[in-house]
């Protein structure tokens, strides 16, 4: 298949594994078919359907693949249907096979594989006879056998010929196989599912044979006139019954023979009328109104081709390159003018006029389905009329384009427009009125409510200049290339809907092959494929300057962006928008300087919102992106834009801030924009330099900042970036003096109050004065980092112990390594001005501190995001020291932080996991400059290759836990991944668990033998214990992997040793919980204790009281737990009481209720401690 046309420009591997070549799974196609006798009655129908299924709807865009099999697929499915000892299952099945076949492939062309002898008739009407019309399972056997019958019902012989004797065996009259196909028909016509559209082909077949309609067609139109006046709308059952009827009319005037049906058609139509269907509110009953109208009107006019239609010739690019066909051409269509010029004078029926009218209402409804059959009906209908009435036809379709109109109207015009363009019927000499149409129509779009409708029209649009490219010769064309090819290129690089931007690529593309004359086309294509324009953000940064740089489209796309896209409903079209001016600079500096600038800064004080953001976003891309253009030809901004404009942008604030326009909803959009705005000024060395606007602009910077709590959360986080930028800009480029340094009273005043704003009650001032204090330039900050530093650190310091601003954490924490990035590294230096050796240490706790922030609140772990600043901030400022001053690094800042990236690399959470590796590996790994000190750096390198680090998922446990694992065999690095695989291997997470817990266990079973080595990974454990008793979020995970280890047997070396102090402490420190009220914590407590009962000695006896004083504790749920649990325990390891008394202990655990009442518990409870040598618990009573 020759996909050359639509690929071009594209990646072809992509193009390619589109196209199918061939119908390659026939094969199992046939076995599956085969199958279906042994698999109809069981559990493996389901799988072989579905099977089927899968393997057809492959084949849904390229149905012609199949056209070879069609014939012996039909053929095995037909022969069980046909084999009278097939069951009913395998014959419903059957006809569920070709059901899917003949809806993959269109039921038109699957109805000619069907066999239609005249020997297939009786048994074909015979089995429809028998079936249930109302059974929801079978529907498709029904469906298929009516297709079936409408091939076989057009036998060349009369069906009288077919009825015999019609004298039964027992004396009464059978009846004629022609009333029996009616009667079949006309009973499926009204039935409520698919069968109804099988039965309409039916009716459209057997209708129009010769020896039907002289008996039956005029009964037929009676019977359906009756049906069409009896129902009403408002039942569901009758818009069936309408959809039924309007189909099979509509088909039975397609088919028929005009000078059979002529006498209907003006009867039709009137029924129509009078039923009012065009204004149904059912979308299907009007197509199907519309679809029958226009059928009509084909009835009520002379089949003829029009001679006055525009010829371009034959549609085949290979017939039109081959000369011999043109004599052939020219003699047929010869022939047919003069053909045509003889029926050009007959008489036009007056209900064509009315027939044209409501096909002109349908072009306007509010469904696609309905407009495009109305399109479609005037294709069909145009082509009959004479030259006048056609173009009057046209005339009337223009008025579609008329600004009043809804989009509605927009849309059915452009593919009414296309139909006629494509049938030859849109003449040259209307081309001065269609085309302007057809371009406003490619950026139509109307606003509703927050979004806005149009996107279709555009698309039809398209569709338009598409078939243009087809109809006419390039001469006709050619003085409307420059519109239809600007116009195109701004559809496919601007429009915000993909599918418009991929139809204005293809509609180009289309004229740059069929026409040959749209400038720079081959080049534009191959840039601007179907592929490329699929990304908005290419297409507005990238395409459209390539595209630019054609003199000939220059101008049109900065209009365009100009005209209809700064001020578009989508914030996000703006900001592109804007940023694709910056990038069109330089292709037209002149122009922007002179007349789009002006037009955007009147726009910017304008009254309309998102014209006033859009605006002012592009003056400041325009104006920035004119300046960069002055540096290469040493003219400041000012040189290159009027002094009015310069006024005009330093008082867009003054104006916004006197309208109060930075309030409410217009101040979300207005503070980013115009802190953009200040930012590109800035940055653009405007002369404002000690002008009172410079005040103006930091008050609204300080003002945001205190008052960003009032917007909506989706949108603050873009407003502070916004002002960041804007305050760096303006400190960097006017708070510096000649000297480099900064203004004493601007930065003491500055200083202090993003200072004071770390302690605001508002957790966003707080979060803006910090990054506010990072972005500041270094003359700001010298002599002032004492200041800073101490001011951000107090702010975590304290909102840590308050568990509250964890969001101000994290951008103080990020404001640190800014800030020290900012100040740069000094060994010698003083600890006001740069990172030194005194204040080095006090910048490293302070980060490390926040590394274990784990705090949480109703959105969860909170703690993670001032984690990951964290330990983004200790790689910013680790690889400044070791670039500037490698010495001032000491082994135990080195050491401790490698060991916190460690726990951070061990723990459950997959992002924040996957950032601690990278940068782990990055500080491991890094040579310009390298990291000193670096525990076990030897080792670790041993274990983190460069070709491992180089392929290694960190968010993949299955990758990541095997490697970080291995770090527990360094002395150094234990304790903090042992901790780090605590809350990974006692989590909840499947996989995490699972991965982490068998990478665990693989390392241990390699140390199962070294007393020494598992010794000191149990003194670790029990050290991860103790600090973390009365922490939820290690102890309970610690509890599950210990239960974990005991159960896979990992300290057996342990056991052997009576009362071992591993043991001992656990036990003791496991006592501690005995008072808790967290269900999961007694519960993992109760795993531990029935775990440790396999170590030897009088630990054993204290593990049998503790499980003896939870059988009778205050939660059922422990007492059930507890007694499960110590069953399993004393089958698993009978050596822990006495044979003789296994059994009765065993029964009395298993047979008592421990969900019920204690009074009733704790006799059974004490028999149990007196059978296992335990002394008895007693009561204590509560003291007041």
């Amino acid at each position: 298949m020759d996909m050359s046309n639509g690929g071009e420009g594209g990646d072809s591997d992509a193009v390619t594994a589109c196209v199918l070549s061939g119908f390659s799974e026939s094969d199992e196609t046939r076995d599956l078919i085969a199958s279906l006798p042994k698999v109809h009655g069981d559990i493996a129908r389901e799988s072989t359907e579905q099977r089927f299924l899968v393997i057809m709807n492959v084949y849904q865009e390229q149905p012609h693949l199949l056209d070879p099999h069609l014939e012996w697929m039909t053929n095995m499915l037909l022969d069980y249907v046909k084999n009278e000892e097939s069951p009913t299952s395998l014959l419903h099945l059957s006809f569920r096979f070709l059901y899917i076949i003949s809806k993959v492939r269109g039921f038109k062309i699957f109805m000619h594989v069907l066999p239609h002898e005249v020997a297939d008739l009786q048994p074909v009407l015979d089995l429809l006879s028998r079936q249930d019309p109302t059974d929801p399972e079978s529907w498709e056997t029904r469906y298929i056998l009516l297709l079936w019958l409408s091939m076989t019902c057009l036998i060349p012989f009369d069906l009288s010929r077919l009825d015999g004797n019609l004298k039964s065996d027992g004396g009464e009259d059978k009846e004629p196989v022609m009333d029996q196909i009616l009667n079949m028909a006309k009973s499926y016509m009204v039935v409520s599912d698919t069968p109804r559209n099988a039965a309409s082909v039916l009716v459209s077949k057997f209708m129009t044979r010769p020896d039907v309609k002289k008996k039956h067609l005029k009964d037929f139109f009676d019977w359906s006139y009756t049906l069409i006046g009896q129902t009403s709308e408002e039942s569901l059952k009758d818009v069936m019954v309408l959809d039924g009827v309007l189909q099979a009319l509509a088909k039975i005037f397609k088919h028929g023979k005009r000078e059979d049906l002529l006498q209907y058609a003006p009867v039709v139509l009137s029924k129509i009328e009078q039923k009012n269907l065009l204004q149904s509110s059912q979308a299907m009953l009007r197509k199907l109104s519309i679809k029958l109208i226009q059928r009509l009107g084909l009835t009520f006019l002379k089949p003829r081709l029009a001679s006055w239609r525009y010829q371009r010739g034959s549609r085949s690019l290979a017939a039109n390159l081959s000369k011999s066909q043109s004599s052939v051409t020219d003699a047929v269509t010869t022939h047919m003018d003069t053909e045509g010029q003889e029926e050009e004078d007959y008489d036009i029926p007056e209900e064509v006029e009315s027939v044209i009218e409501y096909l002109l209402v349908g072009l306007k409804d509010r469904e696609t389905i309905v407009r495009w059959s109305a399109a479609k009906g005037m294709g069909r209908l145009t082509g009959r009329l004479p030259k006048e009435l056609a173009d009057e036809v046209v005339g009337s379709m223009l008025d579609c384009f008329s600004f009043q109109e809804t989009d509605n109207a927009w849309h059915g015009g452009c593919l009414a427009l296309a139909e006629l363009g494509r049938r030859g019927l849109l003449l040259p000499s209307r081309l001065n009125d269609v085309v302007p149409l057809i371009i406003k129509s490619l950026t139509y779009e109307e606003k509703r409510g927050a979004c806005s409708v149009g996107s279709n029209v555009r698309d039809a649009a398209c569709y338009v200049c598409w078939s243009f490219a087809r109809a006419y010769e390039p001469k006709e064309l050619t003085p409307f290339v420059t519109q239809i090819a600007s116009a195109l290129l701004v559809t496919a690089v601007f429009d915000r809907s993909v599918n418009c931007r991929r139809a204005g690529s293809a509609a180009f593309q289309e004229n740059v092959g069929r026409q040959g004359t749209f400038p720079h086309g081959i080049d534009i294509v191959t840039t601007a494929d179907y592929y490329a324009v699929g990304n908005l953000n290419n297409c507005y940064l990238n395409i459209s300057v390539y595209i630019a740089s054609f003199p000939e489209y220059t101008t049109a796309m900065i209009d365009h962006l100009v005209a209809m896209k700064i001020n578009h409903w989508d914030s996000a079209i703006r900001e592109l928008a804007s940023e694709a001016l910056h990038n069109l600079t330089p292709q037209a500096p002149d122009y922007m300087a002179t007349t789009v600038l002006p037009k955007l800064l009147s726009m910017a004080v304008g009254m309309d919102l998102q014209s006033r953001h859009g605006a002012i976003l592009a003056c400041a891309e325009v104006t920035h992106a004119l300046y960069k253009l002055g540096l290469q030809t040493n003219r400041t901004v000012v040189d290159m834009i009027e002094h009015g404009c310069v006024d005009a942008l330093k008082n867009i604030h003054h104006t916004l801030h006197s309208r109060k326009q930075y309030r409410g909803f217009g101040g979300e959009l207005m503070r980013p924009a115009v802190c953009r705005l200040i930012e590109k000024l800035s940055l653009s060395k405007m002369p404002f330099k000690n002008d009172p606007v410079i005040t103006d602009w930091q008050l609204f910077i300080d003002d945001t900042i205190h008052t960003l709590h009032l917007f909506s959360r989706g949108v603050k986080d873009g407003i502070m970036a916004a002002v960041i930028g804007a305050l760096s800009a303006l400190c960097e480029e006017f708070y510096q003096t000649e000297s480099g340094k900064a203004d004493e009273q601007i930065q003491d005043a500055l200083v202090s109050q993003y200072i004071e704003g770390l302690s605001s009650p508002q957790m966003l001032t707080r979060c803006g004065s910090a990054l506010a204090l990072g972005c500041l330039p270094r003359f700001m900050i010298h002599g002032k980092l004492k200041q800073v530093l101490e001011g951000l650190h107090q702010m975590c310091i304290v909102s840590q112990k308050e568990a509250g601003f964890t969001e101000a954490r994290r951008d103080a924490v990020s404001a640190v390594s800014q800030v020290c990035l900012t100040a740069g590294v000094s060994p010698g230096g003083s600890p006001d001005s740069a990172l030194c050796a005194e204040n080095i240490a006090k910048v490293y706790d302070m980060l490390l501190e926040n590394i274990n922030d784990y705090t949480t609140d109703s959105r969860g772990d909170v703690g993670a995001w001032v984690r990951e600043a964290a330990m983004s901030s200790l790689k910013v400022v680790t690889v400044l020291v070791a670039t500037a001053a490698p010495q001032m690094l000491s082994p135990e800042q080195v050491g401790c932080m490698m060991c916190c990236l460690a726990q951070q690399a061990a723990e459950k959470i997959d992002r924040y996991r996957a950032h601690a590796g990278n940068i782990f590996l990055g500080l491991l790994h890094s040579t310009e400059p390298a990291v000193p000190h670096i525990p076990h750096k030897e080792e670790l390198l041993l274990i983190f290759s460069v070709e491992t680090s180089a392929s290694l998922n960190w968010k993949a446990p299955s990758q990541s836990f095997q490697h970080i694992s291995q770090l527990l065999g360094l002395q150094q690095y234990l304790y903090h991944t042992l901790l780090g695989l605590t809350v990974s291997v006692g989590g909840i997470t499947e996989s995490t668990v699972h991965f982490s817990s068998q990478s665990l266990f693989e390392y241990m079973k390699g140390i199962q033998e070294d007393a020494v080595a598992l010794t000191q990974f149990g003194d670790t454990l029990l050290s991860i214990f103790r600090d973390n008793l009365h922490n939820d979020r290690v102890n309970i995970p610690f509890l599950k992997m210990l239960n974990q280890m005991l159960t896979n047997g990992c300290f057996e070396i342990f056991t052997k040793q009576e009362d071992h102090p591993f043991c001992v402490n656990i036990l003791n420190l496991c006592k501690e919980f005995k008072k808790s009220r967290d269900v999961s914590k007694l519960r993992s407590c109760v795993s531990v204790f029935c775990g440790l009962i396999q170590f030897q000695g009088g630990v054993r006896r204290t593990v049998l009281s503790q499980l003896l004083i939870l059988l009778c504790h205050g939660f059922p749920v422990i007492r059930k737990t507890t007694a499960s649990q110590m069953y399993e325990m004393l089958l698993t390891y009978d050596d822990v009481i006495d044979p003789e008394v296994m059994d009765d202990v065993v029964t009395l655990l298993g047979d008592t209720n421990w969900e019920s009442d204690l009074t009733t518990l704790r006799p059974h409870r004490n028999q149990l401690c007196d059978w296992m040598g335990v002394p008895r618990p007693h009561t204590v009573a509560k003291q007041n």
